[in-house]
């Protein structure tokens, strides 16, 4: 098959969509179920070269969930804390190394992830399939999938859920193209390379990036290199916890992936944990709630006559004091910019999030600042010399 009529473009008035090969070959995918949109195979095929590059880098199993052609997360498939589980909603499920990708990658951000595309990097099994059956998404891409994990994936959402398969061994042409108001653009594809000879050079006093902060590191460039520019990556254990994508200014893809990364972590709080949720509020709800009550708008949810909707009986608010009190105990987290850093501002506020390992272009008229800035904070930090913009 050579090209492949589509639901509709990136709107339903963009009645006409395809996509081909130009050059005449076999699409390299399958639609094994559903009817898969423009923005679906955006996202599939920009997620499936991340999660791919993941296993490459990692040697483990890896999944993404994607929201409008960037990650709203991405990890792999290491062991999670009984805590993880629980704020992720798998505390009741056998979980394989795929499975535990992917709920990573769906939970840390799991307001941002509501109605995603997914991406695994091996073929989708039983208990990949069946989180992914109550999770409300759009669709999944892998390079395959068991007789079991097919069945259970064709039966949700009354079996219309997109399932597509990819040929894992198919390699695009070196040169791209895509038009813009009828002129088409031309460019090498972006091969480089996330190694860790990416993080040889630290500029800093601090140089020593342990295992599995140069692990984090690598996986916070390869996110950023398939994330809409600009953007930052904070990573911890494994797992994309803070994405900050699509912004013109630096310092506000810090800090919107710091807050996000703050509010992961935040969900981990004990006070957080034991909110007496009615049983009939179900999960995107829940999220919802706890997404305001951590923050400082909490009144929304806890005020007389609005907590009864949600509570069995009122919670305690999460104080400034207490929130403060918590995000001190966040560590060991690492930082990825898909360009330099232009100022200082940025370290200060990614130390806030509990970084202390960054990797970054380096090459800003202001790098010496930067790098006082993580020699404040005993920061590491590596000059990858690699810019990754993505569009």
């Amino acid at each position: 098959m050579n090209e492949l009529a589509l639901k509709y473009g990136c709107n339903p008035n963009q009645a006409k969509a395809r996509i081909y090969m130009a050059n005449g070959a076999e699409l390299p995918i399958e639609v094994l179920n559903g009817r898969p949109g423009y923005i679906n195979f955006l996202d599939a095929f920009n997620s499936w070269q991340l999660v791919k590059e993941l296993k490459e880098a990692t040697g483990l199993p890896a999944a993404a969930s994607f929201k409008h052609v960037s990650p709203a997360g991405a990890a792999v498939g290491l062991p999670m804390s009984d805590t993880l589980k629980k704020i992720y909603y798998v505390d009741d499920l056998e979980l394989s190394p795929l499975a535990n990708a992917y709920a990573r990658a769906r939970g840390a951000d799991r307001m941002s992830s509501y109605g995603d595309f997914v991406a695994l990097s091996d073929v989708c099994d039983v208990q990949t399939a069946k989180m992914l059956q109550r999770e409300v998404s759009d669709g999944v891409i892998a390079p395959g999938y068991t007789e079991e994990a097919l069945a259970v994936l064709k039966s949700k959402r009354k079996g219309t859920y997109n399932v597509i398969k990819i040929d894992p061994n198919y390699v695009p042409e070196l040169t791209e193209r895509k038009q813009v108001f009828g002129i088409t653009f031309e460019q090498d594809r972006n091969e480089a390379k996330i190694t860790e000879t990416l993080l040889a050079n630290r500029p800093t006093v601090n140089k020593e990036i342990p295992e599995s902060a140069a692990r984090d590191l690598l996986i916070s460039l390869i996110v950023l290199k398939y994330t809409q520019s600009n953007s930052v990556c904070y990573v911890k254990d494994g797992q994309a916890i803070g994405i900050g994508a699509g912004q013109q200014s630096r310092v506000h893809c810090t800090r919107l992936a710091g807050n996000k990364a703050d509010i992961w972590w935040l969900r981990q709080n004990p006070k957080v944990l034991a909110l007496p949720f009615k049983d009939s509020i179900r999960r995107p709800e829940r999220d919802n709630t706890i997404d305001v009550y951590i923050s400082d708008d909490y009144e929304d949810v806890l005020a007389d006559g609005i907590w009864e909707n949600f509570f069995t009986e009122k919670p305690e608010p999460l104080t400034r004091a207490e929130k403060k009190a918590w995000l001190a105990e966040l560590k060991d987290v690492a930082l990825g910019s898909d360009a330099f850093f232009p100022f200082g501002d940025n370290i200060e506020r990614a130390h806030r999030s509990g970084v202390q390992y960054i990797a970054q272009a380096g090459g800003s008229i202001r790098d010496d600042n930067v790098i006082e800035t993580c020699d404040k904070y005993g920061i590491a930090m590596a000059f990858t010399g690699l810019r990754l913009f993505h569009h």
